[in-house]
């Protein structure tokens, strides 16, 4: 006879549904037996999408033990991808400048001839001279950077959390001026003279782009000659800044692993930053996977597996959540258009009443860096504006052998410049064809509008005849993606009531 354990009532009585050969028997009551809801009861066998689970009295047997656990352990893990890879991301930026020998805060990566597609770093334009570095707060205590006029900039803790602006959009408004970091729960005195900036982590990016209107060669001698970044105990004999040449440089990867070594990665931040750079659950979370601070990461071979098929399916998320975002307030016009944007609602804290918009932030992180509210503006004529396009028209994939077209109405709403810059989808970089620059846009001397003043744009192989001016090369058996910058967006382009074209195949 075997007992099923489901308690009913049935016109009052208490009994136990019981099978055999000769019928139902009445269950046994006791002077304490009161009638139990069967919805607080877990039955002998539950089939789940994970297997069947089986239990004796509610509790599990072994087998149910091993897969509940693993279960666990996979979930947390693939959640702590999610959650994390804003933090990864950095250090692998950072991490590709230590392996080129850049390790202190006045060795400063350039790019300043621009940035090619030779540089795997995610998402980078074409049209702006990049620079940046990072503090050491550990190390060199607080940091001084002495800013020229004319720059626009950020500094993002090493989770990718928004610290301060620099230049156009910082304190300085665009007119220079000197800025101290301060180390996290630093007390000490602080000089006057200084914009004060206080990051939660020791390592600090120090991103800046300096624009070209007036030549490059101009604006990097600007860079070169103003720029200086030291430790403030330095301020007397500053270290000159070392400038690295970065255009066209091989060998230089920021882009964050989609393998095991993600989880080492995670682990040197966490071993590198103070333990109050994230909350108790996050903490708690990847202290269930062996990441703590002070302590050895060493996972066992069972682990090890489950790290390993969590960032698979993590990896799958993300490319999931950037052609198809989860969060549907990242559609720029709506559920009928691929055109997305980096941050749901124009929200660079992705924050909704309070709550983390995960997928929205995973997104960003995944394919893009730089965290600044100068970069989702709303107002006309200031920052820049950002549309990303993934898939053609109709949510198709987009095919490098096939000829596609996108069209950019006239006037494009652009106080400073727009463009069109191509990426490989595997590396979130640029794409790497036979063109150095992958990008068309008002600074494009080549690019030929049509009668209206709208512009076509073409992405193939090779150049449809006569369009070799208006023309993006792409590479058969990889697809690619693309970013629209708008730099001073204007009024139409925050209203949208100016909008590009869908990415529309050429039949």
């Amino acid at each position: 006879m075997k007992v099923l354990h489901l308690r009913k009532t049935l016109y009052g009585v208490s009994i136990l549904a019981l099978t055999s050969s000769v019928g139902f028997a009445q269950t046994p009551t006791y002077k304490m037996t009161t009638d139990i809801p069967p919805e607080i009861t877990t039955p002998d066998s539950v089939d789940t999408s994970i297997g069947t689970l089986n239990f004796f009295d509610g509790v599990p047997n072994k087998e149910t033990i091993d897969t509940v656990y693993d279960y666990m352990d996979r979930a947390r893990a693939v959640q702590a991808y999610v959650s994390t890879v804003p933090g990864v991301s950095q250090f692998a930026m950072r991490q590709g400048q230590r392996d080129i020998g850049a390790t202190k805060v006045n060795q400063i990566l350039i790019w300043d001839k621009l940035a090619d597609s030779k540089s795997l770093f995610l998402t980078g334009n074409t049209s702006t001279v990049y620079a940046w570095t990072y503090t050491d707060l550990a190390n060199d205590g607080p940091t001084v950077i002495e800013l020229p006029p004319g720059m626009l900039g950020a500094v993002n803790d090493m989770w990718f959390r928004y610290v301060s602006d620099l230049g156009v959009a910082g304190p300085d408004q665009g007119k220079g001026g000197k800025y101290l970091v301060l180390p996290p729960g630093y007390d000490g005195d602080v000089p006057d003279g200084y914009f004060v900036v206080r990051p939660e982590t020791f390592g600090n990016w120090i991103f800046l782009r300096a624009y070209i209107s007036d030549g490059i060669d101009k604006a990097v001698q600007g860079v070169k000659d103003n720029l200086k970044i030291y430790p403030l105990s330095m301020v007397d004999n500053p270290p000159a800044p070392e400038f690295l040449s970065m255009s066209g440089r091989e060998g230089y990867n920021a882009v964050p692993p989609n393998d095991y070594s993600y989880w080492e990665s995670l682990n040197q931040i966490i071993q590198e930053e103070p333990i109050g750079a994230h909350d108790p659950e996050t903490r708690g979370l990847l202290a269930a996977l062996g990441i703590v601070k002070g302590q050895p990461f060493a996972p066992d071979d069972r682990m090890k597996a489950i790290l390993t098929d969590a960032v698979a399916i993590g990896n799958a998320y993300a490319r999931a959540n950037t052609v198809v975002p989860k969060d549907s307030d990242q559609r720029i016009y709506g559920p009928d258009s691929e055109w997305v944007m980096a941050f749901a609602d124009k929200d660079t804290t992705f924050l909704i009443d309070g709550a983390r918009r995960y997928d929205s932030r995973l997104w960003m992180h995944y394919n893009a860096v730089v965290v600044t509210p100068a970069m989702a503006v709303t107002v006309p004529g200031k920052g820049s504006d950002y549309g990303i396009a993934g898939m053609a028209k109709g949510g198709e994939v987009l095919d490098g052998a096939k000829t596609y077209k996108l069209t950019i109405p006239k006037d494009p709403p652009a106080k400073d410049f727009w463009a069109v810059t191509l990426y490989d989808t595997q590396t979130r970089s640029q794409l790497q064809t036979d063109q150095q620059f992958p990008t068309l846009g008002s600074q494009t001397d080549s690019i030929k509008t049509n009668a209206d003043g709208s512009y076509d744009i073409y992405f193939a192989p090779e150049a449809p005849e006569g369009q070799e001016g208006n023309w993006l090369q792409t590479i058969p058996g990889k697809s690619w993606f693309i970013i629209l910058r708008m730099y001073g967006p204007e009024q139409a382009w925050i209203d949208k009531s100016w909008k590009p074209s869908e990415i529309e195949l050429v039949e």
